[in-house]
């Protein structure tokens, strides 16, 4: 086994290529500590160099409503009347905490998508 740091993108490249051999490694032997170790590298690079935003409150809203087939009437007992919904969702109003609580609970959005980029007053 032979190791080393993940320091450009060609490292990166053939670190995935040998992830993608060791993928049926069994546990407890040396090809599966490989592909753990690997991972955990490839991990740490992709959070350096390919960093991805949470996504903001609306666009959260939006994702979950799709995953669910939910409609913007739906939403009206987590965010009050159908204007109040309309104006949240076009990005007319802001979140309160309290919407943002119910967001949360009832749909099982994540706080942290929920309070990113000044969603809430």
């Amino acid at each position: 086994m032979s190791i080393k740091p993940i320091r450009t993108e060609q490292d990166y490249e053939n670190t995935l290529l040998r992830i993608d051999e060791l993928m049926d490694a069994l546990p407890n032997t040396q090809e599966f500590d490989e592909l753990d170790i690997l991972v955990t590298l490839v991990e740490a690079y992709e959070e350096k160099h390919y960093k991805i935003d949470a996504p903001d409150a609306i666009s959260a809203i939006l994702f979950r409503m799709e995953q669910e087939n939910l409609k913007q009437k739906d939403l009206i007992p987590v965010l009050g009347d159908k204007s109040l919904v309309s104006k949240v969702l076009n990005g007319q109003r802001k979140l309160t905490v309290e919407m943002i609580k119910n967001l949360h609970e009832q749909l099982k959005i994540p706080f942290e998508s929920l309070f990113g980029k000044a969603s809430y007053t």
